[in-house]
């Protein structure tokens, strides 16, 4: 008999550890079972990889086009999955008394939003393994020290990205969480640095998309996966954006 019936058949409560995988585990089956969410977070990352390849808007920036188009779609893929897909997936718990049957546990607020950021994890896993095996294919040879640099910071955009969308999921209601995190999703791609590198950019943008959450990740995973550099003005903006969204969501994330 597994330990979680062991625990109950004794008495003794879940540790909070235990409760938040367990959370985790039905937070990323539901995702990957939601037909919308899949379209989010797979087709159109890919529609995006394959479109920056074919067309010359990155020609210049870098040694090839998939080798600047790679890391902003899997930085994309870490909006699709923490921001819109967990804030519309969280809204709508909301509305339908999920949420308000969850603040009934020993889970609370900091468990609830763990769990969520290791099911994107999780989903995140996978994305990560599908964009990377079809750039492999177009020739990205990314440097292994790029690598090793690129994925805690793709954890970190992830992480920052789920506090953002249970920011707004847990505030406003469920068709304003529809509307502000897919045309969040929309600014972000086109013009907020993720997949277009700032130099892209107007002056005027450019200054303010490099304070942005998105334009500080592409900017990271760019500098990681093509020179095998850390960005650290991105990492203290990405940083920042973290720390804030994380207090913020759980000081003002409302069950009901």
């Amino acid at each position: 008999m597994s330990t979680l019936f062991d625990t109950a058949a004794t008495g003794r409560p879940a540790t909070l550890a235990r409760r938040i995988l367990e959370q985790g585990k039905y937070e990323a089956a539901t995702m990957l079972r939601n037909g919308e969410q899949l379209v989010l977070m797979v087709v159109m990352p890919l529609l995006g990889l394959v479109a920056l390849v074919a067309t010359p808007l990155l020609d210049g920036l870098g040694p090839s086009r998939v080798a600047v188009a790679a890391p902003g779609i899997l930085a994309l893929c870490a909006l699709s999955t923490g921001f819109t897909g967990q804030g519309i997936a969280t809204g709508f718990d909301r509305r339908y008394g999920v949420l308000r049957f969850l603040s009934t546990t020993p889970l609370g607020k900091g468990g609830l939003i763990a769990g969520k950021v290791i099911a994107v994890l999780v989903a995140l896993s996978l994305q990560v393994v599908l964009i990377s095996t079809v750039a492999a294919f177009m020739g990205w040879r990314p440097p292994l020290a790029g690598v090793l640099l690129g994925i805690p910071l793709l954890i970190l955009g992830a992480g920052t990205f789920t506090a953002l969308g249970l920011l707004i999921a847990g505030t406003v209601r469920p068709e304003a969480t529809l509307a502000i995190t897919n045309l969040g999703w929309i600014l972000f791609a086109a013009v907020g640095g993720i997949v277009m590198p700032v130099g892209k950019f107007s002056g005027v943008l450019d200054g303010v998309v490099q304070w942005l959450p998105s334009g500080a990740l592409g900017d990271l995973m760019r500098a990681a996966l093509i020179d095998s550099r850390l960005d650290v003005w991105g990492l203290v903006i990405l940083l920042a954006w973290a720390l804030v969204a994380t207090v913020a969501a759980l000081k003002w994330f409302k069950w009901n």
